[in-house]
């Protein structure tokens, strides 16, 4: 990949149709309910007020922006648009932090629908294909991208991928955030797992996985591993997928009620799911901040999680590394999705405002830097390849995750925090707690899955 480019783009269009107030209006406060879990002016607000001017006399264009990244992602989104407004003074950009999930996702099509859409939003790449089949995004222009230095060659073929919709990009990618396995270093060490390089030894197979489980196992005493999945659909869903795609084996969700997987990856994958919950190599049943809490209190030697425990590790003060999900079934592969920035819907666009959301999104992309210290994978392929992100460990260590990504079936009810994910939790925790037929399990999902496929999108 090349180096960044400058930040450039088209000159900016005139005669803005509307300008937007600084600050948060009552509207805005108001607009999540009880929804929201904070709402962010980004900002010094002092020559922002309407009718406000740059020093050579332009408009200053007020950018709506939502999101639901909130706690430390909350932050270092909040700098990167204070960066984006300080380096761009002819637009001042606010956020709106809405509750993740079903509220955040809920708000935005009925926004987009009605006409009350922001200028820019955050989305999971994975929930791009409920919304622009139901015209709830406007899609991106790829040459004005390109134009401000975003082009395909900078970034990962899956991460490009997967912001689009038949021929359309609908979204851009911010990063990718993997299901990794972060190790204590120390506990590692004792148990003869780490390489002459100081990094975990490499692991190829479910055998070999489970023996480094039970050599951490007689360091700690208690478990060598720890993964949390109670009611937790999203847990189970990332692990099940990264083995099941480690076997080569697709799933494709079919409109109109039919489900093409192999059933016999699966199951696999499940069985193996239930071997590691033995009790010895893993806690038989834990939740997800039980397996967090485990691993940074020394008392189990890694941890199946997503890149954002990232910094949970590092505040703990514990000796840790990362690295991706070792390759256990052949074929190198890992569940993930992205942060990702769409155009809502709007009823009409504001040309002005637009090419500011161009600039303002390319701007924090080739300043994500910051963003990779909460863990996550850059989307802009130069920012990984700066020395800068090479010295960040253990970021640094498994940004090959980025070549082996799988994002969740396409169908417009699948996604992070979605009802898919929430079907798989009803068919297969007992799966794994209780130890339940495994081929039974994943048939009861997939069944499930195919009655909501024989309905039609509900945008």
């Amino acid at each position: 990949m090349t180096p960044p480019e400058p930040l450039s783009g088209p000159p900016r269009p005139g005669g803005s149709a509307r300008t937007g107030l600084a600050g948060l209006s009552r509207r805005s406060l108001l607009l999540g309910g009880a929804g929201i879990m904070s709402v962010l002016a980004v900002g010094s607000l002092a020559g922002c007020a309407p009718g406000a001017t740059t020093a050579s006399g332009a408009a200053v264009e007020q950018l709506k922006f939502w999101h639901l990244l909130s706690g430390g992602d909350g932050i270092k989104m909040s700098a990167l648009v204070d960066q984006a407004n300080e380096q761009n003074p002819e637009f001042h950009a606010t956020q709106t932090v809405l509750a993740w999930g079903t509220p955040y996702y809920t708000k935005l099509a009925m926004a987009s629908a009605g006409g009350r859409a922001p200028d820019v939003a955050i989305m999971h790449a994975s929930r791009v294909p409920g919304y622009a089949p139901g015209g709830l995004l406007d899609p991106w222009d790829i040459d004005k991208l390109a134009s401000y230095g975003l082009r395909e060659q900078d970034f990962a073929p899956a991460v490009w991928k997967a912001g689009f919709n038949g021929d359309q990009l609908y979204s851009v990618a911010l990063d990718s955030h993997p299901f990794i396995l972060l190790y204590n270093t120390d506990i590692a060490q004792q148990a003869g797992a780490l390489g002459p390089d100081g990094r975990l030894v490499d692991i190829s197979s479910p055998e070999q996985f489970l023996q480094v489980a039970a050599a951490m196992q007689a360091v700690t005493g208690k478990h060598g591993a720890s993964w949390g999945y109670l009611n937790d659909g999203a847990q189970l869903w990332r692990m099940f997928y990264t083995f099941y795609k480690q076997q080569g084996a697709d799933m494709v969700l079919r409109e109109g009620g039919t489900v093409e997987y192999d059933e016999a990856a699966a199951v696999t994958a499940l069985e193996f799911m239930q071997t590691l919950t033995d009790g010895t190599a893993m806690a038989t049943a834990s939740d997800i901040q039980s397996g967090i809490a485990e691993f940074v209190s020394g008392e189990s030697g890694m941890l199946f999680t997503g890149v954002w425990e990232v910094p949970s590790a590092e505040a703990a003060g514990i000796p840790y590394d990362a690295s991706i999900i070792p390759t256990l079934f052949g074929t190198p592969a890992v569940y993930a999705d992205s942060h990702a920035f769409v155009l809502p819907r709007q009823s009409q666009v504001d040309d002005t405002k637009r090419e500011d959301v161009y600039r303002m999104v390319a701007t924090i992309l080739k300043d994500s830097i910051s963003w990779a210290e909460a863990g996550h994978i850059p989307a802009y392929g130069p920012v990984v390849d700066s020395p800068e992100y090479a010295a960040l460990v253990p970021q640094s260590h498994y940004a090959e995750a980025a070549e082996y990504l799988n994002y969740d079936p396409p169908a417009w009810f699948s996604g992070s925090g979605s009802d898919f994910q929430t079907y798989f939790l009803d068919s297969i925790q007992s799966v794994i707690l209780a130890k339940d037929d495994a081929a039974a399990g994943m048939r009861a999902f997939i069944s499930r899955v195919e009655t909501q496929l024989s309905r039609p999108a509900p945008v």
